[in-house]
């Protein structure tokens, strides 16, 4: 492990990032995007299995480190009261799930939106 604290949270595996992520949003009250120059929010679509969706970090700094080199990426705050009535039914609708912290590793947390909401919203009630 390195000295770097954001190193360190980067090496962690997908789901020790998820229940990093889960807490630090729940803690800060938002989560963030990358949107490029004219406001659109970054959709990935896997290779793999063709599975779309919007990758969200626990802080700006993380969605920085992540659009490093793309040049046109800049993180963008959603507030949970805006993702849970604004986001949480419109990714639905959209059929996108949400990618959860991507780090260094290829591994990732994919869930449907209602689920991280779900889990988001039994940790703010504390019974985590």
């Amino acid at each position: 492990m390195s000295d770097n604290p954001l190193a360190q949270i980067l090496e962690m595996d997908g789901e020790e990032r998820y229940d990093y992520f889960l807490d630090a949003v729940v803690e800060e009250r938002e989560l963030w995007i990358l949107v490029n120059s004219d406001n659109q929010f970054l959709k990935i679509v896997s290779e793999e299995d063709g599975v779309g969706y919007l990758p969200v970090w626990p802080s700006a700094d993380f969605a920085a480190d992540y659009a490093s080199g793309s040049g046109d990426l800049s993180p963008k705050a959603l507030s949970l009261p805006d993702f849970f009535k604004k986001w949480v039914p419109g990714l639905t609708r959209d059929k996108l799930e949400v990618g959860v912290f991507p780090g260094a590793d290829s591994e990732l947390w994919i869930t449907e939106p209602e689920a991280l909401k779900s889990d988001l919203q039994e940790v703010l009630s504390g019974s985590f």
